[in-house]
């Protein structure tokens, strides 16, 4: 069974994220996501920016010149915790939001989800692997806004 007693999740803002409230709650809820999908979790930074803070990475590091919401780069060795970087555009957030026509707060959390979903082994490249990737965000999103978080945080 995966241990969580020594999970470390942080939050870094380098651009200012006024949809993350309940972060002890999120912390929490993360470690459960891990530990109902057998993983043993051991550090998980959380970094969160601007289109061109991303850019500029995902140029540097994986050669794609386009924007994303998110980029996780894992740091764990296989068979040990898992660790990663997860770093988040809010300016695609915003903007992701309007599109898909959902809150700020559900598009956030989805893209956090989906960070930690990629570190538990789901992947997006395939349209069936895109469809199970988007049905696990939506059962964690789900269970975290009807179980973690208060009624008024959710608009």
């Amino acid at each position: 069974m995966p241990s969580i007693s020594k999970a470390r999740i942080k939050f870094y803002f380098l651009k200012n994220v006024t949809s993350l409230r309940n972060r002890s709650s999120l912390k929490r809820f993360l470690s459960r996501l891990f530990k109902k999908e057998n993983k043993t979790l051991g550090s998980l930074n959380y970094i969160f920016c601007s289109d061109s803070y991303l850019l500029t990475i995902n140029k540097k590091y994986l050669n794609h010149n386009y924007y994303t919401d998110i980029l996780t780069f894992p740091l764990s060795v296989s068979n040990q915790a898992i660790s990663a970087d997860i770093y988040i555009s809010i300016d695609r957030i915003k903007e992701n939001a309007s599109y898909f026509q959902t809150t700020i707060h559900q598009e956030l959390h989805r893209v956090i989800f989906h960070g930690a979903l990629h570190l538990c082994g789901y992947n997006d490249k395939s349209k069936r692997q895109i469809s199970l990737m988007r049905k696990k965000e939506d059962e964690y999103l789900s269970f975290y806004i009807n179980n973690f978080v208060p009624r008024e945080t959710t608009n």
